[in-house]
């Protein structure tokens, strides 16, 4: 029996095919927003499952671009966030550049830059700050997305005139070539942007870098991936580089790694790492060993340093002898003046509280610190305890091993304290997570909004044009009133000559024999005789005013809607039908239709005024021909 995999087991699938077949990888992204961005175009398919949208991929591979459209967000904007440029450009920038021999190359580093928009941003700030010969000399821009559309808009640098409208006017002058209503980000600048395809979850960053821009990306990532990438950031950039995040872009689980320049603004520097233990105790900073001239007197004061230490210390020669331990050595681990001379691997501290005998082989034959990790150990009198346990080579002057230094670092006390700070970490962790969603879910609504204000102000400039239109209209209405308030006069002395022209039509009409029904443009019923009453039951007064196709009726009206058309739309001059229909007697009869257009003398000649309907019971004529 087939067992439907889980909805998460069947959106992780979806995930791995999504990287095994397009390379893009999506495993490191916050779910809660990634599956409401799937459930999106899932929506737009009418796939039910995530298992429906995997088979639905395969089947359609033009649905991809539509779905990398949708999780690839690519908002950006020249200057977004004004205040925050304004930080970088007026503080941040000077004093790294300061700190910066005039010659050395600045390298900066846009990442997830979208369509281009930040990296020309920096260009511009760098240039307005160095000039243009030596930006030219000295900036390289690196900018990168994983969306290749994004990047191939970025790299032709081109950009609509809504898009630059917040680039301040001077700069839109001196840094883009204009071409009708399009503007080119000026080319000698491009030289120094690099733009290419880099995914930070699995890539590896670009390094010796002076700035680090990287906004509104990490947000959308979770708090483990946020870790790995900036120890990434932290590797890339100098020690006086300068980090900039957005808004919504927090440093709350980093602080080792970076401190706050101007937290409002989230620009930040690097800090340097701190030397681990084994690294102090043997001398070493940043990978390179200390030396220092040593007297006699220097000799006895370090080995009374070493054997007083709060820290446990044994020494082990290169052959394997213990030849030292320490007062707190002997306290902790119960050793005695017989033991030393011994071979370590006869002792119980070669096996408890951690192997040690392979970790100081190692540390010996590679002449590299070797870190055994934390355990546990229970002496035999007093409480249980954590030591840090760290193997260090003891070397000559020449580098030669002389034997290795085992140190135990009691770190019981913060046991307690770290458990606690775990448990607030992920306490924080959650309340981030939660804090996180809700800012893409704000994000994601000001996206929307910053659409609809699009759409808004595009509407408004419309109505503006449009407004403009109707003001000229209205003065043009305002003279023709007039003259119509002239011409109503006219119309009133004329009214009573077409009372008299129209009883006479109406003579005429009713003479034809037939019943007439003259429409207007708007197929409104104008004129209905007394034939059209004979005919169909239907008074001139129930009749007048009324659309001519909602006419109730026993022929049925709207079968005359495509005549009624084409004699109207100009297409025909006449139309002739044959219907069966019902008398005003109930009696069915065979009626014959025919549609003409009503055309009267205009400015421009004859104009098109309505139609003519005449409707005649063809049973009326004795030889059973169709009527004129």
């Amino acid at each position: 029996m087939s067992v439907n995999p889980t909805p998460d087991a069947a959106f992780e699938a979806l995930l791995q095919f999504l990287k095994r077949t397009r390379g893009f990888d999506f495993t490191g992204y916050k779910r809660a927003s990634l599956e409401r961005r799937f459930r999106r175009r899932m929506d737009g398919v009418r796939c039910g499952s995530f298992g429906d949208y995997l088979d639905y991929l395969e089947v359609h591979p033009d649905e991809f671009a539509q779905l990398f459209d949708t999780l690839l967000i690519n908002v950006t904007d020249f200057f977004r966030d004004p205040e925050m440029w304004s930080h970088l450009k007026d503080d941040a920038l000077p004093a790294m550049l300061a700190d910066k021999p005039v010659d050395e190359p600045i390298r900066v580093w846009s990442a997830g830059c979208a369509t281009g928009q930040e990296a020309c941003t920096i260009a511009m700030i760098l240039c307005e700050a160095l000039g243009d010969e030596a930006y030219a000399r000295r900036v390289k821009i690196y900018a990168t997305d994983i969306d290749e559309d994004a990047l191939d808009v970025a790299r032709s640098a081109t950009y609509g005139a809504r898009e630059v409208d917040s680039v301040p006017p001077e700069l839109l002058e001196r840094y883009f070539e204009r071409a009708d209503q399009r503007y080119t980000f000026r080319t000698d600048l491009r030289r120094s942007l690099i733009f290419g395809r880099n995914n930070l979850v699995e890539d590896a960053p670009i390094s010796r870098l002076d700035v680090l821009v990287c906004r509104n990306t990490l947000m959308y990532l979770t708090a483990e991936t946020q870790g790995r990438i900036l120890r990434h950031f932290h590797f890339a950039l100098r020690d006086t580089g300068v980090l900039m995040l957005g808004k919504s872009e927090t440093m709350i689980a980093h602080r080792d790694l970076f401190a706050a320049v101007d937290l409002k603004r989230r620009i930040f520097r690097k800090l340097a790492r701190t030397p681990s233990l084994q690294a102090r105790v043997a001398g070493l900073v940043n990978g390179e060993r200390i030396e220092y001239p040593v007297t006699e007197e220097d000799r006895h004061t370090r080995e009374a340093a070493l054997e007083l230490s709060p820290q446990a210390q044994l020494i082990v020669t290169r052959t394997g002898i213990l030849s030292f331990a320490n007062v707190a050595a002997r306290a902790l681990f119960e050793i005695g003046a017989e033991h030393v001379g011994q071979r370590l691997s006869e002792l119980r501290i070669a096996r408890e509280p951690a192997d040690l005998v392979g970790a100081v082989e190692r540390a010996i034959a590679e002449r590299l610190p070797v870190a055994v990790g934390r355990v546990d150990y229970r002496p035999g009198k007093g409480e249980r305890r954590q030591l840090d346990c760290a193997v260090l080579p003891l070397l000559s002057t020449a580098n030669t091993a002389l034997g290795a230094a085992v140190v135990f670092e009691d770190v019981t006390r913060f046991s307690e304290l770290e458990a606690e700070l775990d448990s607030n970490r992920k306490d924080l962790e959650a309340a981030y997570e939660e804090l996180q969603s809700t800012i893409d879910e704000l994000e994601t609504t000001n996206e929307e909004l910053q659409s609809a204000n699009e759409e808004l102000q595009t509407t408004n400039e419309e109505l503006q044009s449009t407004n403009e239109e109707l003001e000229t209209m209205n003065e043009e209405l305002q003279s023709t009133n007039e003259e119509l308030e002239t011409i109503n006069d006219e119309l009133r002395e004329r009214t009573g000559e077409l009372h008299s022209v129209n009883d006479f039509l109406e003579a005429i009409l009713t003479s034809l024999g037939v019943a007439v029904a003259v429409v207007d443009r708007n197929q409104r019923v104008q004129i209905w005789n007394r034939g059209a009453e004979e005919l169909w039951g239907l008074r001139q007064d129930e009749a007048a005013e009324q659309h001519f196709l909602a006419l109730d009726i026993g022929l049925a009206p709207e079968r005359l809607a495509p005549a009624l058309r084409a004699v109207m739309g100009g297409a025909s001059q006449k139309e002739t039908a044959r219907l069966e229909a019902v008398n005003r007697r109930g009696r069915t009869i065979v009626c014959d239709t025919t549609v003409m257009p009503l055309l009267g003398r205009g400015p421009a000649g004859l104009e098109q005024r309505g139609a003519i309907v005449l409707m005649e019971d063809q049973a009326a004529d004795g030889d059973g021909r169709v009527s004129g």
